[in-house]
Order: structure tokens, then C-alpha cells, then sequence
């Protein structure tokens, strides 16, 4: 088995979600008390929160590839940062290390592809629904992305920092991303991105008609085949 290096803490609510399944995967595959082996580095988020507000991406950058290379000195044989958001600054911390860096949305694309996805809503943060990163990255790679309308993200964006990251999932903020969700069907989304490691916390499956692809299991699906990969 091969060792993944986790860049998380943003926020921590995610983060422990990117443990548990990862544990799990490994567990469902090996049987017995196989479990992951993983090393975390895990950040405070309020200063990475901060300069994303600020727009210093290359603080940011400067921040995470500083954990990046403390895990590959470590032993980590990957790097997988536990969110949406902070692959805006991939391409930095893929040029700090040696190791390969399993990212998000190429996990996501193929995923997509898979399910005959051509034409997917996406939910995150403003930076993930608004920024070209993530969307021109899924389009490269043939998926049609839509988003909310201006009110609708700041609305999804402010409930995931508000609420989602300090542990706060009601029924009310429920009820917002599910009309946003039928909101991107009647625009001709065939299925929606929960595109922000939380969001699958709030919304489910089970919630909405409108299949739902939660990128935190979507990832961990593919981290989990790098692992056992010989």
C-alpha cells in the first residue's frame, strides 16, 4: 500500500470526513484490520480563510507548499489536498515536490464521464463557482459547467462559511441548495457538483431526484485506487 500525504484543515469538518472514508475504502478492499496510511498536515484555516479574501493566492501557495513538502520529507508518497477550493494553487505545490499530486477535479471528470455527464451544476465556495480553475479545468475535460445566479452564490458560499465549516447543518440551509439544485436542473444541468468538501455534510443523495456528485467521496474513491495501485 502506498502512503498519501493529506494537506487539510480547510476546515477540519472535511478533513475528518477525508480520514474516516479513506479508512473505510482501504478496510472494504483488504478485509481484516487493514486501515490507511496516511500522514495529515493539517492547517489553521483562519489565515488560509483570510487570504483567500484578501486574494493573496501566493500566500496561500506559500502556506501549502510548505505542508506539501513536509510531507513528502516525511514519506508521503502523494499529495492530496482534503478540498475544493485550495486546488487554485495545485499547480504550485505540484512544482514544490516530486510527488504526484492526485487532484480533485480530474477525479471528478472522470467520475463524470463514466456517468454520461456532460452538463453539470456546481456548487462551492464563491472562488470554486466564480474563479476559472475549477470550471475551465472540468471543461477541458468535456463537462459543461453551470452555476447559480449572482444571489444564489452568495447565498451557497455564505452558508458554507458561516455555517457548514463550524459543524452547523440545518434544515434551513437544506432547503436553500436544494432549490438552488432544482434551480440548475431547470437550466439543464443532468446532475450537480457538490463542489465544497461540506456541502456533502448537508445535502445527500437521498435529498434530491437530481443525482448528486459529492466531490469529498469522489476523491477518496480515487485516492483509494492510487494506494492499492501496483
Amino acid at each position: 500500500m502506498k502512503t498519501v500525504g493529506i494537506i487539510g484543515g480547510m476546515s477540519w469538518e472535511s478533513t475528518s470526513t477525508y480520514y474516516r472514508r479513506l479508512n473505510q475504502l482501504i478496510n472494504e478492499r483488504l478485509g481484516g484490520l487493514h486501515s490507511a496510511e496516511l500522514i495529515l498536515a493539517s492547517v489553521d484555516f483562519a489565515p488560509i480563510e483570510n487570504m483567500q479574501s484578501k486574494g493573496d493566492w501566493n500566500a496561500a501557495a506559500s502556506a501549502l507548499v510548505t505542508k506539501a513538502r513536509q510531507l513528502e520529507k516525511v514519506g508521503a508518497e502523494c499529495i492530496v489536498i482534503a478540498t475544493n477550493t485550495m486546488h487554485k494553487v495545485a499547480p504550485e505545490i505540484e512544482a514544490a515536490v516530486s510527488i504526484p499530486l492526485i487532484h480533485i477535479v480530474d477525479a471528478l471528470a472522470n467520475h463524470l464521464k463514466k456517468n454520461k455527464v456532460e452538463r453539470a451544476g456546481l456548487l462551492g465556495t464563491r472562488f470554486t463557482m466564480q474563479q476559472p480553475f475549477y470550471k475551465e479545468r472540468l471543461e477541458q475535460q468535456g463537462i459543461k459547467v453551470l452555476t447559480p445566479n449572482e444571489s444564489d452564490s452568495k447565498a451557497i458560499d455564505s452558508i458554507i462559511f458561516k455555517e457548514l465549516c463550524h459543524g452547523q447543518f440545518t434544515d434551513d440551509a437544506r432547503k436553500q441548495y436544494l432549490k438552488v439544485i432544482d434551480d440548475l436542473s431547470a437550466k439543464g444541468a443532468q446532475g450537480v457538483i457538490l463542489g465544497c468538501t461540506e456541502i456533502g455534510l448537508l445535502v445527500q443523495q437521498e435529498h434530491s431526484e437530481l443525482p448528486l456528485f459529492d466531490t469529498t467521496e469522489v476523491h477518496c474513491q480515487a485516492i483509494a485506487d492510487w494506494m492499492l495501485k501496483s
